[in-house]
């Protein structure tokens, strides 16, 4: 994950949790549907899916302007990819991405057609697609000596060759990929819901042209064409929306992790009765909560609250970009240990290809416990068996179910993938001052 320093906002924000069953309310939200990126194969076809969800997402958020709306897909599932992604519509006349959305980056970018080495096919049976900055009428190249360029200079991610007088990005992630190219402005297109209609509007924004991929970018098993940033910088699409008048700075996501999978990705605040508030950590490059404990079926674990805090590279992290979730050490075999417990007498663990798993004798919703993840300000995520494990075979090909929780190796930072905020809606909330 890299963060692209452009200009230093004051962060004022909170993170919302509700059942992702929960209706939409309040105003001026702009709005992603969410399926499921590659199901299996069913009697009901992806276009289907699509057309349901996006019928659905209308229903919710017909009732206020203003309101974006981008087609969304993706699961959690690891065995089916585990990744939710936009697709997003630039330039004239229009084009189709997909692209992963993530929080714990800020920068749109697309693969570039100049791209020397970037994937061209993929595993997923889904055409890969490159931007041409020539091919667009709208399209406008930046150079070093744009407004916009000028505070990225002075950060790692930016930088302004003499030789082209591109202003170009260079970000690194945290799984060791990295992308590389240079800066574009064209037109997003996307739907905007006013009152009951649905009118096909856009806006300029900024994003990346990828000229070269590393790493997992580049593998066929999960390339796609870009990423998607709702990072807290002004280089956020989210960010450049909320300057244009576009929508809040503030997005939701809603992921389902069962059926067809996806859910809901809103650009925008939402209001319900059942939702609570946890503040973010403030002065963050990421999404920080501060989580205080964890508990199983109401009683709290033995962990010391200090593993979790905030502090150097310690603290809790939310990112779509994650699949998993991943505990410090401390936490981690302390939930483990708790859990092998308590069922030891139904349910018999092993080692399977360095997952803790377990042979259950009947319905894991019987045996095992609720996990909760408990958070200032009195928010917890309560997670089902079904949410925290998650079913695979074996090595004698027998059902066993693992841990959706990892142990964070050679790190003291605790992440909250999408695994664990299935069937939840997490609001951002990021005031400016």
């Amino acid at each position: 994950m890299a963060v692209t320093s452009v200009v230093t906002w004051a962060l004022v924000a909170a993170l919302a949790l509700l059942p992702s069953t929960a209706a939409f309310l309040g105003g001026f939200p702009a709005a992603l549907t969410l399926e499921r990126a590659f199901p299996p194969i069913r009697s009901v076809g992806l276009s289907r899916v699509r057309d349901r969800d996006r019928a659905r997402h209308r229903r919710m958020l017909q009732a206020f302007d203003g309101v974006v709306d981008f087609p969304i897909g993706g699961t959690s599932d690891p065995s089916l990819l585990g990744l939710y992604y936009a697709r997003v519509q630039l330039g004239t006349p229009p084009r189709e991405f997909y692209v992963q959305i993530d929080t714990g980056s800020d920068l749109l970018w697309v693969s570039c057609s100049s791209c020397n080495g970037c994937p061209r096919t993929n595993a997923l049976n889904m055409p890969l697609h490159v931007f041409d900055p020539g091919s667009s009428s709208s399209a406008s190249v930046m150079s070093c000596l744009d407004e916009r360029c000028s505070p990225g200079v002075q950060t790692s991610d930016s930088v302004c060759p003499t030789q082209s007088n591109l202003c170009s990005y260079s970000l690194a992630y945290e799984d060791g990929s990295r992308a590389s190219g240079y800066y574009v402005t064209d037109l997003l297109t996307f739907d905007k819901i006013e009152g009951n209609a649905l009118v096909n509007s856009s806006a300029a924004v900024m994003f990346g042209c990828s000229t070269s991929q590393t790493g997992d970018l580049q593998e066929a098993a999960n390339t796609i064409d870009g990423i998607f940033g709702l990072g807290q910088q002004e280089t956020s699409v989210v960010s450049q929306l909320a300057l244009l008048g576009v929508a809040p700075r503030a997005f939701s996501h809603c992921l389902r992790g069962d059926g067809d999978g996806g859910g809901i990705l809103v650009l925008g605040e939402i209001t319900d009765p059942n939702i609570v508030y946890t503040p973010l950590v403030p002065s963050q490059p990421y999404y920080n909560l501060n989580l205080q404990s964890i508990s199983l079926n109401g009683q709290p674990l033995s962990i010391d609250p200090s593993v979790f805090a905030t502090i150097s590279d310690r603290g809790t992290i939310v990112d779509t970009g994650t699949t998993l979730a991943y505990l410090v050490e401390e936490a981690y075999d302390t939930l483990v240990n708790a859990i092998a417990i308590g069922v030891s007498q139904t349910a018999h663990m092993i080692i399977n290809e360095g997952n803790h798993c377990f042979f259950p004798t009947s319905n894991v919703v019987d045996i095992f416990p609720q996990v909760s993840l408990n958070f200032e300000g009195g928010a917890s995520m309560i997670l089902s068996p079904q949410e925290y494990l998650v079913q695979q075979n074996s090595f004698d090909g027998s059902t066993v179910w693992c841990m959706g929780f990892s142990k964070a190796q050679g790190q003291a930072r605790t992440i909250l993938g999408d695994l664990k905020k299935r069937h939840y809606c997490v609001l951002h909330i990021v005031l400016m001052t």
